[in-house]
């Protein structure tokens, strides 16, 4: 069925281990076969989409946006572990949060010094360009509408997302299915997090928006 999407178990069997199904969620494409097994290329992740107003952010869409900010950390000798997000509704407008786990790009750094090489001016930097990576909507609703607030970047300390992991498994997650969620929305999961924070850093730019089709009506008058 061509272009459409039906949901499936995947199982896994062994020689000498019975069959195991699994339904983790993941948007799979098929890509081919191999004899009559079908071959997958991960697209997404179900239903992990950040949203405040009418913007809808995908983990695709937020990949993209930070993968974008590896030359800056990369001047403060950091590389980036892991990440999740949220939409914090609690204030109004609400914006998107990014709890983000740090190491120092050298063996020889240690989590006692991640304090320091937490530049204030590089990290809000970080949080400005992800957000001018993200989509038109998103960029409107931030500086046109104003219904969506700055991007908040919390770094949390070594060993955050083990915890979070622990708690997800503590509340049904299987183990060896477990991957880190690129979207929270557990009270709960935020709160495993929020007590490591070791560093709070927003945006303090408005990200570029301008209407479809301006320049095309600057050329049609002139």
């Amino acid at each position: 069925m061509k272009g459409h999407w039906l949901p499936v178990d995947l199982v896994r069997s062994g020689v000498y281990s019975p069959g195991f199904r699994y339904r983790v969620g993941d948007i799979l494409k098929v890509t081919g076969f191999y004899n009559a097994a079908p071959q997958f290329k991960f697209i997404r992740r179900r239903n992990v989409v950040l949203s405040i107003d009418t913007d809808k952010t995908t983990e695709e869409d937020l990949l993209h946006a930070i993968s974008a900010t590896k030359p800056l950390l990369s001047s403060l000798s950091l590389l980036l572990s892991d990440f999740t997000s949220f939409p914090d509704t609690s204030s109004v407008p609400g914006h998107y949060v990014l709890f983000w786990e740090l190491i120092p790009a050298t063996s020889t750094g240690t989590c006692k010094g991640l304090d320091v090489l937490l530049d204030q001016a590089v990290l809000e930097e970080c949080c400005a360009v992800v957000e001018s990576c993200l989509d038109s909507i998103y960029r409107r609703c931030r500086s046109r509408d104003k219904s969506i607030g700055p991007l908040e970047v919390r770094v949390v300390g070594n060993g955050a997302f083990d915890a979070l992991m622990d708690f997800c498994v503590s509340r049904g997650s299987s183990v060896n299915q477990y991957k880190t969620p690129r979207c929270i929305n557990s009270g709960d999961a935020v709160a495993v997090l929020e007590e490591r924070v070791v560093g709070r850093f927003s945006s303090q730019k408005m990200p570029h928006w301008e209407p479809f089709g301006v320049e095309e009506k600057v050329v049609q008058r002139s």
